[in-house]
């Protein structure tokens, strides 16, 4: 009777692991600056290893509910996959525009300020109380100028430990792009990822190798390219290659991977 009572639970976590049992999200609300707060959703696996910031591109304003759902940015690439960033055994905190940024234009215009800087490094502070693990910022689009940003301006032990940017802001006449940017002041690793066909105008694939050779003091960096998926809609938005539509399962795998190899 033990052995078959034991089969019976071996069978039910093979079925749960099938089924891909979602790891339980809270919404956390955090103080940052005087009289503002900075609201994410937080993904805990059992013993994450490493925690991971996302900060979804466009203009950032998730305006995420008590419940976890989520106002805009549902489809974002970083958005979609936290649960499988979570999988790989990843903390994750998926991050909104704090309280004083919640009606347009949200993070447009604000992603390069202190203030901005500040609410990160309340974000990367309050992860590292819950667990000692690195803390790693990881921009999408939009989202990359705010993580090379504080990367810039936050070193040890305020600092993330490393950045990972997918589809990179690389060229822009109105304002300034990631490589405008004093890159050789971070000194923590840096994953640059992108797609070769990303037919956005701000991220083309011809620029990355002056991206990369401006990460003079990043102690390990790479660049990992991909090809094929699927493209539909605004060659900028989320389902195009610019988004990884299709290829979201290797880019989080190899993302990961990345991150836990350090």
């Amino acid at each position: 009777m033990l052995e078959i009572k034991q089969l019976a639970a071996a069978l039910l976590i093979a079925l749960a692991s099938l089924a891909g049992a979602q790891t339980a999200q809270e919404v956390v609300d955090i103080p940052t600056r005087s009289g503002v707060t900075q609201r994410m959703i937080v993904l805990t696996p059992p013993e994450p290893k490493a925690a991971v910031v996302l900060l979804a591109g466009g203009h950032g304003g998730l305006q995420i509910f008590p419940n976890g759902s989520m106002k805009w940015g549902e489809g974002n690439f970083l958005v979609r996959t936290r649960q499988s960033f979570a999988d790989q055994g990843l903390r994750v905190a998926v991050v909104d525009a704090p309280s004083d940024r919640q009606s347009p234009p949200y993070l447009g215009g604000f992603r390069q300020t202190p203030e901005h800087v500040a609410d990160l490094r309340a974000v990367i502070a309050w992860l590292r109380g819950r667990s000692k693990v690195p803390v790693w910022l990881v921009g999408t689009s939009r989202g990359t100028e705010s993580a090379a940003y504080v990367a810039t301006q936050l070193s040890a032990p305020e600092g993330p430990d490393g950045v990972v940017l997918t589809s990179t802001i690389l060229t822009e006449a109105k304002g300034r792009p990631v490589p405008a940017m004093e890159l050789d002041r971070i000194r923590v690793p840096v994953l640059v990822v992108h797609h070769q066909q990303d037919g956005c105008s701000l991220c083309p694939f011809s620029q990355t190798p002056t991206l990369m050779a401006m990460l003079t003091n990043s102690p390990r960096k790479q660049l990992l390219s991909f090809q094929g998926g699927r493209s539909t809609g605004d060659p900028c938005g989320a389902f195009a290659y610019h988004g990884y539509n299709g290829l979201e399962s290797d880019v989080v795998r190899q993302v990961a991977a990345w991150v836990l190899a350090r």
